[in-house]
Parts: structure tokens; sequence; C-alpha cells
């Protein structure tokens, strides 16, 4: 926080603006003087590997370095070798939404786009005024959340990817074995999943030798054993309605391979994820609900919280704040959320929701208080997930422990 608010001081006094253009080999580079709006270095191009780096700090060297502001897009993975590289030099540097600049091109009535004209263009992004400043300090000491992030999102792709292999994988049950998932208590489990990597229809478990279908039944370690025999299964298997298909076969072993191969993924994922939450020690793991996956996505995806000067930042950062519409003597009084920012950060808020929810009475309190306002489940838990960003904000920038107390202070402003 101290390092931000001297950077914020610094912001009066003539600084010199470096906007780079970020490509996947090579990257270009301005210089202007934030005072005069002068080009004191017209467009270079640098090479994206150590000599090109090492071209660019040579030209900066002739300039103050805490008089400089390096700008440049918050796009693909093409920056992060040079953000690194500068902020080990201990350059400031700002990141800047693609969209941001593509919108002060087309107000300035740009009619070109190209490398030299967007390392320009980001100069006059960065020189933007205080108050409304389009782009976020980035300092070295919050870089390390960028391998947090990585995980974070790496596990929700995957969720996703197992839950489409997942129902492909019933389509194909349902096909062979219809009668399959209700003689289990529980889909997936061991005996669940070796049944169908083993045998894989009703056909093959009914033409099978028992001693092979009780092989499926035998397991060490932990858990509780199933009901089922390997007997009734068999008997369940003759008289299926399923229909005998090899090629269904054919993708049920693969997709029961492709599964456990996913959640042994996750599982090594998950432990590395801990592993960095019980690091950060955030206080927002002290709200009931909240785990370490969802504490270090939560984290991950709002980067350094200096960039953020109130609650209503980040709550318009996650996607979640309603549109306002307003025009002549109407105003709209429904509206959905913008749904703009992180799509991760937003999945992960109304992932928690329910268990933030059920076990926390002040939330559990102001839900039912939106609920008896007239508002629909959804339209509630959007309003917990606003609260609970509120919360979340002050607990980060106080580095206090959540209390029902202060949650109930901070739902009100």
């Amino acid at each position: 926080m101290d390092n931000t608010l001297q950077f914020l001081r610094k912001e009066c006094i003539t600084m010199i603006l470096v906007g780079i253009d970020i490509g996947k080999n090579k990257h270009t580079f301005s210089i202007v003087d934030k005072g005069t709006g002068e080009i004191l270095s017209n467009p270079a191009i640098f090479d994206n590997n150590l000599a090109g780096f090492l071209y660019l700090i040579k030209k900066l060297r002739g300039y103050v370095k805490s008089e400089l502001l390096i700008g440049m897009e918050d796009t693909g993975h093409y920056h992060l070798a040079l953000l690194k590289y500068l902020l080990d030099n201990r350059y400031t540097v700002s990141l800047i939404n693609p969209t941001t600049t593509d919108l002060t091109r087309k107000i300035q009535g740009g009619i070109a786009k190209n490398d030299t004209l967007d390392s320009i263009t980001i100069c006059d992004v960065i020189s933007s005024n205080r108050r409304k400043k389009p782009y976020r300090i980035t300092k070295v000491n919050r870089f390390e959340l960028y391998e947090q992030k990585q995980l974070t999102r790496h596990h929700h792709d995957l969720k996703e990817e197992l839950n489409i292999y997942k129902n492909r994988l019933q389509k194909c049950i349902d096909i062979v074995f219809p009668e399959f998932n209700s003689l289990f208590n529980s889909k997936y489990g061991i005996v669940y999943m070796r049944v169908l990597k083993t045998f894989s229809s009703a056909n093959a478990i009914a033409n099978a030798d028992i001693r092979s279908i009780r092989k499926c039944f035998e397991f060490k370690g932990r858990g509780g054993r199933i009901s089922l025999s390997a007997e009734q299964l068999k008997m369940s298997a003759k008289i299926s309605v399923g229909i005998p298909s090899v090629a269904e076969e054919i993708q049920i072993r693969h997709l029961v391979c492709q599964i456990e191969l996913l959640e042994e993924q996750l599982s090594e994922i998950d432990k590395r994820i801990e592993e960095f939450s019980i690091k950060n020690n955030s206080t927002i793991l002290s709200i009931p609900g909240i785990s370490h996956f969802s504490g270090t996505s939560i984290i991950a995806e709002l980067g350094d919280i200096c960039n953020f000067q109130k609650s209503s930042q980040i709550i318009k950062f996650a996607g979640v704040a309603p549109y306002h519409y307003e025009s002549g003597q109407f105003t709209a009084q429904h509206t959905s959320i913008t749904k703009k920012g992180s799509r991760y950060l937003r999945k992960t808020l109304y992932q928690i929701i329910l268990p933030v929810i059920n076990n926390n009475e002040v939330f559990r309190t102001y839900y039912n208080k939106k609920l008896a306002e007239g508002k629909g489940h959804r339209c509630a838990h959007g309003h917990c997930i606003r609260k609970l960003l509120r919360v979340i904000y002050h607990l980060l920038t106080t580095c206090l422990l959540y209390t029902s107390d202060a949650a109930d202070e901070r739902s009100s402003v």
C-alpha cells in the first residue's frame, strides 16, 4: 500500500511514459514526455529475448527510473517474460485492458492499426488523470500471484472438461446398461468405475465369469463397502434392456480412463493450491464457507488489492454489478449483471455463495431479507455476492479477521 501511495504522489511530477506494444516475437516501444506530449523516442522494435530486453533497458537508462511509467497491454501471455524482467529490474509497469487501447484509438479517430501507432496510443492511455486511470500498477512482490491464478484457472478448466466427459459417459451407460446407475448408491466410486472399465456393458457382464466380476469388488483402503454383490450385478445385467454396442463399450473404457486421469490431475492441483493458500494466510479464509481453493482463486483474480480504491470497484471488476439504465424519465428497475471482467472470479463467487449463506448467519439473514423483498433466488444470490465482495475488500485492506459485526457493518457501505 505504501509503495502505491508513493507512486501516486509522484504522478504530479513530470513523468516519462513508455508505451510497449506486445507481439509474439517482437515488441515495439515509444517514449513520450507526459507534460509536453513530445515524442522523446520514435517507435522502435526489439526482440522478445534477452538481447532485445537489454536493448530496451539501454534506452531507458537515459531517464530517471523513478519518473518512468511503462505501459503494456495485458493480453494473452506474450507480455509475461518482459513484464517479469522489468519488474525484477525495479521499473514501474502498468497493465492495460486491450479494449481500452482499442477504444482510445477509435476516440482519436484512428483509421489504421499497427504496432508503431499502438505504442503511441498506449502512452496516451497511461497519461490519463489519476482519478480515472484506465490501467493498474503492477509491482514485483505481487507477480507471484500469476502462478496461483494459472493453477486456479486450470482447476476450473479441468472441472469443466471433467463434467463433459461424465455427461458423455452417462449417455453411453444409458444405451448399454440403463439400469446400471440404480444399482449403486453413488456414481464414480471405485467399484463403479472398475466395473465399467473392465466390462463396459450389460452384455459383457452377463457373459462374464462370476470370479472376474468379484475381482472388481475387491479393494483395500478406506471407504464404506457397497451393499451390491457380484451375483446381483450379473443377474441385473442378464435382464437388462441395454443394447450391445462395441462402439459404446470402447467409448466407456476410454471415458473412464480420461475421467480418472482428470481427477488425478485435479488432486495434484488442489494440493499445490492449498500450499499456496497456507503460505498466503489470507484473512478471507476466516469467512465461513470459503475454502483454500476459492480463497486462492479470489485473491489471484483480484491481484493487488491496492489497485482498487473502494469496494464498488472490485464488484465492477468481477462483473456482478447490475446495469444501470436511465433514459429521459425512464429508469429500468430490473437489469442483469454486467458480466464484465474475470469470468473465473465470477464463477468462483457463484460457486461459493451457497456455502457462505449456509455456514454464516449474517449472510443467511441477508439472503432471506432479499427473498422477503420479492427478489428471486438468483437475484438474492447476486446481492449476497456483492455483500461478500464488500466484506472481502474490507478484510484485505485492513488485514482483519472476519466477524459477524464487521460483515453487518460492511453490508451498508
